[in-house]
């Protein structure tokens, strides 16, 4: 007959189970190797004999242990500091080399990353991008109420057929099975562009805005900070900025968050628009056109587009259809480019009218 099981600490058995008892066939599930087979464990009568085998089920673990293509893996060794100086210096570089540049785009959302993805098709035009957040995207990882579709009204799917992001056709518009796929693939092909640099993490906390004679005051770039600092200003001392000046900025940065419409709201406390309202209750059909329509250059040397167009316009919002941001986007890249051609125009007839003075004198 079998002697009784007896239970210690609720999970050990004790080795008195019987060879033929059914709890035996359990106890040799404890040592199973979770690969698929079970070890079976078979119990020697002799104390000696269990005592032989004590090592057995972790050495069968590793005789059952599936091999992969990472076995054995081992990492080139480096120094702490060599990481530390690869990070700074090209950081440090990015900086340098941007702090003057032709296209400043502050924020990084659906909008704008389709205007630095246009502007990418422009190698000589240097482009950087300011943007607050850690993850570039803005709202664009996910649908309307944090679903995963990305529903995109046509025309503007032809910007999916151009970066080959696949999507169902429903009509009169498609979706994108996930947002992130539509948004990742852009952000790739925004940051392998070597005209352009992007700084995550990072906050335009003002503008840079100069005055002359002939198109009184305009906007010559960004002020920025870390975006902690400058969402920490109030709970201790000054933290003065950095600068990144520009030909043209773009400012894309939305309706929601702590910096939203940053650019147009600044602009109306400085005097230079009458208002910012706000946008409008949503209308899909009236508010998409609105946003492509009305994306322009607002100021001398700042364009708007994306959301913060009907943040300044009062038009309506569109909820979750993404068309307009990435054209308006992409049309922002073309008033700006506009913009640096005017300016360039502009600074050759100065410099052909100082010429002819210097001439005459």
């Amino acid at each position: 007959m079998d002697k009784p099981v007896r239970l210690r600490h609720h999970l050990h058995f004790r080795s008195v189970v019987s060879h033929r008892s059914p709890l035996r066939k359990m106890a040799s599930v404890f040592a199973s190797s979770f690969a698929g087979k079970a070890v079976v464990a078979h119990q020697p009568r002799c104390a000696a004999g269990r005592r032989a085998v004590a090592a057995a089920p972790r050495a069968a673990l590793e005789a059952q242990r599936c091999a992969t293509p990472f076995d054995g893996y081992k990492f080139e060794p480096i120094r702490e500091s060599q990481i530390s100086r690869a990070m700074t210096t090209r950081y440090f570089k990015g900086l340098h080399e941007h702090a003057e540049v032709d296209v400043v785009i502050v924020g990084a959302g659906s909008a704008g990353l389709a205007c630095a993805y246009e502007l990418s098709k422009y190698p000589d035009v240097k482009v950087a991008i300011i943007e607050q957040g850690v993850a570039p995207g803005g709202g664009a990882w996910l649908g309307g109420q944090l679903f995963s579709a990305m529903c995109i009204r046509k025309p503007a799917h032809t910007l999916l057929d151009e970066l080959q992001v696949p999507y169902e056709d429903e009509g009169d518009f498609v979706v994108v099975r996930h947002a992130a796929l539509m948004t990742s693939t852009l952000l790739s092909k925004v940051l392998q562009a070597p005209n352009i640099t992007m700084f995550n993490a990072t906050a335009a906390e003002d503008l840079i805005v100069k005055q002359d004679e002939k198109r009184g005051k305009y906007v010559a770039g960004c002020v920025t900070n870390w975006t902690l600092v400058t969402l920490n200003h109030h709970t201790q001392m000054c933290m003065d900025p950095n600068v990144v000046e520009a030909k043209v900025m773009v400012s894309s940065c939305g309706h929601d968050g702590p910096m939203g419409a940053a650019g147009v709201k600044r602009l109306a406390r400085l005097g230079m628009i009458e208002q910012a309202p706000g946008m409008g209750a949503l209308d899909m059909n009236t508010a998409e056109d609105a946003i492509v329509d009305q994306t322009r250059e607002i100021v001398p040397g700042m364009i708007v587009c994306g959301m913060e167009v009907a943040e300044v316009a009062g038009s309506p919002r569109m909820g979750p259809t993404f068309g307009a941001m990435f054209i308006s986007g992409q049309k922002a890249a073309h008033v700006a480019l506009n913009t640096l051609r005017r300016q360039q125009q502009e600074q050759s007839s100065e410099d052909q009218e100082q010429q002819k003075e210097l001439v005459s004198a």
